[in-house]
């Protein structure tokens, strides 16, 4: 797929609030013998393959299958059935190669289903279910009907971490730069769907001193947002008397952080609030978009010193 073919391609789903979500097995899950369905989106999957050589790794963790040399790149092969608690059936058989948060990695899995596409509105937050740990959100795949089938969208910066866990701290005070001076009253309102990554979103703004509100959702946040400008109005003020700057991740339940962006910015009562989208979707495609639906700055996830940068850069206009 050609980059302007997949800025296209991405324009036409966003638009309407969609996206694709490709769909796998992972094997049965624990004490049970039931297969579960999983789904990454697609536009973070670089190719899919029957599953190559992979070369253990001296001292790999316990999720780790070791290194695969995929066109002449070796990346690091991940077990996504054991980092869930799922058993395989049928072994490992295919091997997805993906880009998240600047880097690529390949996550085995059992077999792949199909390539569904789906309104964010037919996912819903995995915290109002059962589901946690490692997945974000629940798919309703046949939309809000009786025995409609399910997938559970993986946390898949959760499940990155959990493979290489670092012993350095996420975010260091020391060089995340001096507190950041808002508007006296103000906050970042900030969504993002996965609970890992609210934890480093948290921990970076915490480190600059930015009072923030956090959301779960860009509903929430499109609903906070309203809800805050009623109340300022009725005390004869604005929503920038309250809010700062929208700090949005992109693939969240219910509305993604394009829509919420879009919303934001054709709104009369909001449009003058920055928006920065920070998402672990990168590439052409994703910068493209981020231009195309107004928000006033990209960056990748997650870097505290990257992210307080780009805060302080978007503030100072």
């Amino acid at each position: 797929m050609s980059a302007q073919h997949e800025i296209d391609e991405r324009t036409n789903l966003t638009s309407n609030n969609k996206f694709e979500l490709l769909l796998f097995w992972l094997g049965e899950a624990q004490h049970s013998d039931h297969r579960e369905l999983f789904g990454i989106n697609v536009f973070k999957v670089r190719e899919i393959l029957v599953m190559p050589t992979v070369v253990a790794v001296a001292g790999s963790l316990p999720n780790m299958l070791g290194v695969a040399n995929i066109r002449g790149q070796i990346i690091p092969v991940i077990d996504l059935p054991a980092a869930v608690g799922c058993r395989p059936r049928n072994g490992l058989q295919i091997l997805l190669v993906t880009e998240y948060a600047r880097s690529t990695q390949g996550f085995a899995v059992e077999e792949v289903d199909e390539i569904v596409r789906l309104d964010w509105g037919q996912v819903l937050p995995a915290e109002a279910s059962s589901a946690g740990g490692m997945v974000t959100s629940i798919a309703r795949l046949d939309g809000n009907v009786d025995n409609t089938r399910l997938a559970q969208v993986l946390d898949v910066e959760h499940i990155l971490r959990s493979a290489w866990p670092t012993h350095e701290a996420d975010v260091n005070p020391a060089t995340i730069g001096p507190a950041l001076l808002l508007p006296p009253g103000t906050v970042i309102l900030a969504a993002d769907d996965s609970a890992f990554a609210r934890t480093l979103i948290e921990s970076g703004l915490a480190a600059m001193q930015a009072p923030f509100i956090m959301t779960k959702s860009g509903k929430e946040a499109w609903e906070m947002l309203e809800s805050i400008s009623d109340s300022m109005v009725a005390e004869g003020k604005s929503i920038k008397d309250k809010v700062s700057l929208v700090l949005t991740d992109l693939e969240m339940p219910e509305m993604d952080g394009f829509t919420l962006t879009r919303k934001i910015k054709q709104d009369p009562r909001f449009s003058t609030i920055p928006v920065i989208i920070h998402s672990s979707l990168s590439g052409t495609a994703n910068e493209a978009l981020v231009q195309k639906v107004g928000a006033d700055a990209y960056v990748a996830k997650f870097v505290a010193e990257d992210l307080a940068a780009t805060i302080r850069k978007v503030l100072a206009r």
